[in-house]
């Protein structure tokens, strides 16, 4: 029977051996899902089942739960509940040796070398019941998953009253897998490829942490399985890949209609080159009073100038650019500019300039990937910044 049909078990157990950086990589997958301050103590533990030759480790906390399964020697199998992040830190500090686990009373013992660590177990039996894995909806590369959701959660709120724009925005076909996120200020979105045996739009609004969690976790992993549940019982979305998995219950709520924001076509843009952008970007930066602070970007002829101010101080630096359409000048967060340029991975960047309402005020500035400054490339990454209102300027 494999542990990943959770298994149950009353009783003392247990006694098995594990290799060290196995074991180190396991409890590190599962722990990292805990939430930092767990509303009750049971729910800050990961949960070891050990069952013929192998071990699972999972954690759960009625909002996400992670499970892996990994090969151990087992002598008794059995269930213990200890603490998740007390394990995970004394398996990423042992010794090069086998660890070995064993129950003492209600304690566990941990060897490994010359280390020994006695743990206090919790009652393994107040632990929930993981949810099962819903059937899967499609497949995707891992390595474009992880990468798609690091270009895109950056933009998802951070703190907000509004719960649904702290999380990232799944919609998908047959063919396509689309992520979508927004503070108000940018919209970040990505495009691409999958496998999916489907006839209706799958869609699911994901807590952007945990999503980050999840690619970080999975981008090596070759393909992801993703399944999609809604209904009565609970909402949610899991990830599968070799011996690992992950569920998380999604954000109730909708999600703000941003595709409709971008314009099929941008007639007025600047090209220019990505890496040059993002370091005088950093360097004039360096001037600013505070975060929120703006730098003013004026694209001309041949040239892109950037210009910040300070309380005492300020810094201008020049870029060539390629530019099509009038000058124009914006100000922008560079906070904000750079989580955008981070997305971008070619060479060099377009900057495409929309049109406002407001003829007096600039519309948002649209980033998207540009191969070479004489050719685009088919990318689904887009971003979208809204300028700040008015120009920073020297204080007098």
């Amino acid at each position: 029977m494999s542990v990943l049909r959770t298994i149950r078990k009353t009783g003392k157990l247990l006694k098995f051996q594990v290799n060290k950086d196995v074991l180190s990589d396991a409890v590190s997958f599962a722990v990292r899902l805990l939430a930092q301050r767990p509303t009750q103590a049971i729910y800050g533990g990961i949960r070891i089942d050990a069952d013929a030759n192998a071990i699972q480790f999972s954690v759960f906390d009625y909002e996400v739960s992670a499970r892996i399964e990994i090969v151990a020697k087992v002598d008794e199998p059995g269930s213990i509940l200890v603490s998740g992040r007390m394990l995970s830190e004394i398996a990423n500090k042992l010794p090069n040796a086998p660890v070995q686990f064993e129950i003492n009373g209600t304690k566990v013992e941990v060897s490994c070398g010359g280390s020994k660590f006695s743990l206090a177990t919790m009652d393994v039996n107040k632990f929930p019941v993981l949810p099962e894995i819903p059937s899967i909806t499609g497949t995707i590369s891992a390595e474009d998953f992880a990468t798609a959701v690091q270009q895109v959660a950056v933009a998802a709120a951070k703190d907000n009253p509004t719960p649904t724009i702290t999380g990232v925005y799944i919609q998908a076909n047959k063919a396509e897998f689309s992520l979508s996120a927004t503070d108000r200020y940018r919209i970040a979105q990505q495009e691409i490829a999958w496998s999916a045996d489907i006839d209706e739009e799958a869609t699911a609004l994901v807590p952007a942490k945990t999503l980050l969690e999840v690619a970080k976790t999975f981008g090596n992993q070759g393909d992801v399985s993703i399944s999609i549940a809604k209904n009565n019982e609970r909402e949610m979305i899991a990830f599968k890949a070799k011996n690992r998995s992950v569920t998380a219950q999604l954000i109730k709520g909708s999600f703000p209609a941003v595709k409709q924001l971008f314009p099929s076509e941008v007639d007025h843009f600047a090209i220019v080159s990505t890496q040059d952008l993002l370091d005088s970007t950093r360097r004039v930066g360096l001037v600013l009073e505070h975060r929120d602070g703006s730098i003013g970007y004026t694209f001309k002829e041949g040239e892109l100038v950037l210009d910040g101010f300070g309380h005492e101080t300020s810094a201008s630096e020049s870029v060539n650019i390629e530019l099509t359409g009038d000058e124009v000048t914006v100000a922008l967060r560079p906070a904000l500019l750079i989580d955008g340029l981070a997305g971008i991975n070619t060479e060099y960047v377009k900057i495409g300039f929309t049109k406002s309402a407001n003829p007096g005020k600039p519309g948002p500035i649209l980033l998207t990937n540009h191969a070479a400054k004489e050719k685009t490339v088919n990318d689904g990454y887009r971003y979208l910044l809204q300028p700040y209102p008015q120009i920073a300027k020297r204080a007098e």
